[in-house]
């Protein structure tokens, strides 16, 4: 089975995350796509962070079981901060038959050299990217792990809700309806 890993704080996940992963389980050639819920990127600040479990809770809310889309917590018995090469050694260690591959946006691709071992990465597994506003040319936009997916181009970031909840703004419709619920009754994010 080859998966898509989908790596991401999703602080809150949005409908941007679940449109994008709905396209790599669909329109790709990937058997499912696994949302790994990272408790701390090491190139962003912890303390803005919901806790790791919370994050996880609203991802599972806004997969509402879907077939081909999964919530995983494996970074969280990793070490942290959580690098993603440390998360592709345990996961090839732990489901052998799986083929794993990285799903990031255009956004990431222009930062990849700042991964840990990022060479290694590209060496051994298949990254599908999807198209973000800030797309600018990178050196491994014509590397042959390297795929550009023709994703819909979605221009929406947890930032942006976050504030806007902070700011008392009607986000509703950018989560998915049991998350959005979730959070106005935890009052996440409005502080």
């Amino acid at each position: 089975m080859r998966v898509g890993l989908f790596f991401g704080s999703f602080n809150p996940v949005h409908v941007g995350h679940l449109v994008i992963a709905n396209y790599m389980a669909s329109f790709t050639e990937l058997d499912e796509v696994w949302f790994v819920v990272s408790p701390q990127n090491p190139l962003k600040e912890k303390s803005t962070l919901l806790n790791e479990n919370d994050r996880l809770h609203l991802v599972k809310l806004a997969l509402d079981l879907h077939p081909k889309i999964k919530a995983s917590d494996i970074e969280f018995k990793l070490a942290q901060p959580s690098y993603t090469i440390n998360t592709l050694a345990h996961l090839n260690e732990k489901f052998p038959q799986h083929e794993f591959c990285l799903i990031m946006g255009s956004d990431n691709l222009s930062g990849f050299k700042k991964w840990k071992n990022y060479e290694e990465i590209l060496r051994r597994f298949k990254i599908f990217v999807y198209p973000r506003p800030e797309k600018t040319e990178t050196e491994f936009d014509k590397h042959p792990s390297v795929t550009f997916v023709n994703a819909p181009l979605m221009e929406i970031s947890s930032t942006f809700i976050r504030k806007a909840i902070r700011e008392k703004k009607d986000a509703r419709f950018y989560l998915h309806h049991k998350v959005w619920e979730y959070i106005d009754e935890m009052n996440y994010y409005k502080k």
